[in-house]
C-alpha cells in the first residue's frame, strides 16, 4: 500500500541506519514530542538500532496522558450527574482520577457514551433535548478542529443542550517549557507531522533559534523516524539548529488554513496544566468568549475538586524525559494496563503502555556502530 508498505522497507531501513552510524561522532540526545511516535519506536525496535551515542528520549507526546488529573476528576463529577450524558472517545474511559474513572461512572449508574467523533455526541444531543450531552475535548491541534467545528455547528443549529469540556493544549510551547528546564538534556526534536500538518511550521524557527535545537518534522512510519533521526543528527553535527521539514507529503509551511481559522474563532489561547508537569503558559486552548455558553466547566460550576496522585506513579518523570517507564519501581508491577496507576500506561499513545505492549521490560545495550542488526532479523518490519 502507497505510503505503509514503502515506509517499512527494511533495506531503506538499513541505509539510513548506516548513514546514521557513520555520521555519529558524539553523543546526542532527541526527543520525539508524539506518541505515536514513541509507539513506533519501542514496536520496530528503532532506539536499539540506533548507536549508543544516539539517545532517543520521550517526550509529553500522549494527548490523554497530559490532561490534568483536576479536569479527569470534574469529568468524573459531570459525567455522575443524574441528567448528564457524557460522551468521549473510548480511550478516556480507563484514565484513573482520585480514586476512580469513567468505567466506574457508568458501572454505578452514569450514563457515560463512546463516541468515534465529537460529530456524534451532538447528535445525541439531538435526540436528547431534554438532557445535557457533554463531549470531552481532549488532544493536541489535531483534535482541536473537529472539536471546534462541533461547537461552531452547535451555536448554529441552536442546539443548546450541548457542551465541551475543554483540556486541549499545544505543542510549542511545551518544546520551551522543556528547554527551560534545568534538568533538560534535550539537543534536537522530533516534531509531529500531524500536528503540523494542521498549525503549519511557523512556531518552530523562533524555538530552534532561541535554543539552538534543530527541530525536524517527522511522521510516524519507521522509515519517517529514521529519516528524522538523521537528519536531526546530521545537523547536530554540523553545528546546525534549523527547521527541516522531512514530512512534506503531508505538512505544509502554511499548514491548513480552513482549520487555522476555525481553531481562531472557537478558541483562544490560554495557560494549561500538563499532568504530572504543572502549568505552562500559554499552552491550550478555551472556548472563546462568543462560544463560552458551551463551556462545560462555566455550565456546571464544578468547584471543590480535591486531586491526589497515586504516590507511587512517576509518570509524571515519565512524561518529562527525565525517567523510562521500566525504570520505575512499579511499572509492570503495581502498575499494568489492567490495573494502571497512571494514565501512561492507559493510553494507546503512552509511553508506559507502549513498553509493556511490546515487552520492553528492561534496559538493552544499542548496537555499537558498524554492527547494527540486520534488518531482515530486527524488530523492523
Amino acid at each position: 500500500m502507497r505510503y505503509i508498505d514503502e515506509f517499512q522497507d527494511p533495506e531503506l531501513a538499513r541505509r539510513l541506519l548506516d548513514d546514521i552510524h557513520a555520521t555519529v561522532t558524539r553523543p546526542w540526545a532527541l526527543m520525539e514530542v508524539c506518541g505515536g511516535q514513541t509507539h513506533t519506536i519501542i514496536r520496530h525496535g528503532i532506539d536499539q538500532l540506533l548507536p549508543e551515542r544516539v539517545e532517543l528520549i520521550h517526550g509529553p507526546g500522549c494527548p490523554v496522558c497530559v490532561t490534568p488529573l483536576e479536569v479527569i476528576d470534574k469529568a468524573l463529577e459531570i459525567a455522575s450527574r443524574p441528567n448528564v450524558i457524557f460522551c468521549s472517545f473510548g480511550d478516556m474511559l480507563r484514565v484513573p482520577g482520585t480514586g476512580r474513572d469513567l468505567f466506574q461512572v457508568r458501572s454505578e449508574g452514569g450514563d457515560v457514551r463512546v463516541v468515534y467523533s465529537p460529530l456524534d455526541a451532538l447528535r445525541i444531543a439531538r435526540q436528547n433535548p431534554a438532557r445535557q450531552v457533554v463531549f470531552f475535548g481532549i488532544g493536541f491541534e489535531t483534535t482541536a478542529p473537529p472539536n471546534a467545528m462541533t461547537v461552531y455547528q452547535a451555536k448554529k443549529l441552536g442546539i443548546a443542550n450541548f457542551s465541551l469540556l475543554v483540556s486541549h493544549v499545544r505543542v510549542p510551547p511545551a518544546i520551551e517549557a522543556i528547554m527551560r528546564s534545568p534538568s533538560c538534556r534535550v539537543q534536537g526534536f522530533l516534531a509531529a507531522g500531524h500536528v503540523c500538518s494542521v498549525m503549519g511550521t511557523g512556531e518552530y524557527p523562533g524555538l530552534a533559534e532561541r535554543h539552538r535545537v534543530p527541530i525536524v518534522v517527522t511522521g510516524f512510519e519507521p522509515l519517517d523516524i529514521l529519516e528524522g533521526v538523521r537528519r536531526a543528527v546530521h545537523q547536530l553535527e554540523r553545528g546546525e539548529h534549523t527547521v527541516d521539514n522531512a514530512y512534506a507529503r503531508a505538512v505544509r509551511p502554511e499548514g491548513n488554513p480552513a482549520a487555522l481559522a476555525m481553531l481562531e474563532d472557537v478558541f483562544e489561547v490560554t495557560d494549561r496544566a500538563w499532568r504530572g508537569i504543572g502549568i505552562i503558559p500559554d499552552s491550550g486552548w478555551r472556548l472563546s468568549a462568543r462560544y463560552r455558553e458551551f463551556d462545560a466547566e462555566h455550565r456546571f460550576s464544578v468547584t471543590g475538586i480535591q486531586t491526589r496522585e497515586p504516590a507511587e506513579c512517576r509518570s509524571g518523570e515519565v512524561l518529562q524525559g527525565l525517567l523510562k517507564p521500566h525504570e520505575c519501581e512499579a511499572f509492570g508491577t503495581l502498575c499494568t494496563p489492567r490495573n494502571p496507576l497512571g494514565a501512561t500506561m492507559v493510553s494507546s499513545e503512552g509511553a508506559c503502555a507502549a513498553y509493556y505492549l511490546y515487552r520492553r521490560l528492561e534496559l538493552t545495550p544499542a548496537p555499537q556502530a558498524g554492527t547494527a542488526a540486520p534488518l531482515e532479523a530486527s524488530p523492523v518490519v
